[in-house]
């Protein structure tokens, strides 16, 4: 019998078929499918709007990575932070038509990253769900591999695993972070890369050596430039264009931040 999760994905796919061609199996495997297999959560996630946490709980908790309460910030430390959440949240998974509203709400100024959040916002007005799923599918999914891969590793080396990985998940333990139990994505992905910077920001995360200035000078600012770049420019994108901008803007602003007098 099949869980209601997977049940749930085939309505929203429209039928047993019409999932079965868009995944790139057979209607027969789809049929005999109790649950959704591990290698096809994120395909099915990015198709239908079921979310991995829904599909396969065991692979995917809810709360992938747990943190202390926020401590009080300032108000530019608080804006750096919802920045990088944000940007991270839009390369984890495709947004719902819940966020897609939300974003048409973003306000912008006469700045180029003003105007970033404005043309993302149109952006979000002019796309549906099911069109940014299957943006959100061809660029970092794909069949057999998506357009982009959004990994330090990959960009630093030419290759996934390798020593950029180990220096992430080096930082990570002293901050007291860990990858839930199974998750399948590598702690190198720029999503959470992102997130932890906004968490180290906001003062959610501490460690020994490891602060919000160390971090994006070790594991985002060597590499997600040309990540965002790439991303503005890779074939696929409409929406996600308009992310690309936003990310490598802000991604500038940082940087010049960073290169100023203490």
């Amino acid at each position: 019998m099949r869980d209601q999760a997977l049940e749930r994905a085939i309505g929203a796919a429209g039928g047993v078929r019409a999932l079965a061609r868009a995944v790139g199996v057979s209607q027969p495997a789809i049929s005999s499918w109790k649950r959704v297999p591990a290698d096809r959560v994120l395909s099915v996630e990015t198709l239908t709007g079921i979310s991995r946490s829904e599909l396969r709980p065991d692979l995917y908790p809810h709360e992938p990575i747990v943190a202390p309460a926020a401590a009080e910030i300032d108000e530019i430390d608080a804006a750096r932070a919802d920045e990088f959440e944000l940007i991270g949240a839009l390369l984890w998974r495709a947004p719902t038509a819940e966020t897609l509203a939300a974003l048409q709400g973003l306000r912008g100024d006469a700045s180029p990253l003003g105007m970033a959040h404005l043309a993302l916002a149109e952006a979000a007005a002019e796309a549906s769900p099911d069109q940014v799923r299957d943006e959100f599918f061809q660029i970092f999914i794909g069949v057999g591999r998506g357009e982009l891969l959004p990994y330090a590793s990959y960009y630093l080396t030419g290759f996934l695993h390798e020593r950029p990985l180990a220096l992430v998940r080096e930082d990570m333990g002293k901050l007291g972070l860990a990858r839930a139990e199974r998750v399948g994505e590598p702690e190198d992905h720029v999503a959470v890369l992102m997130d932890i910077q906004a968490k180290l920001i906001r003062g959610e995360v501490s460690g020994e050596g490891v602060d919000d200035a160390s971090f994006f000078a070790r594991h985002i600012r060597p590499w997600a430039d040309r990540f965002f770049a790439d991303l503005e420019t890779t074939p696929a994108a409409r929406f996600y264009r308009a992310v690309g901008r936003v990310g490598s803007l802000y991604l500038s602003i940082e940087t010049q931040a960073a290169s100023l007098p203490a």
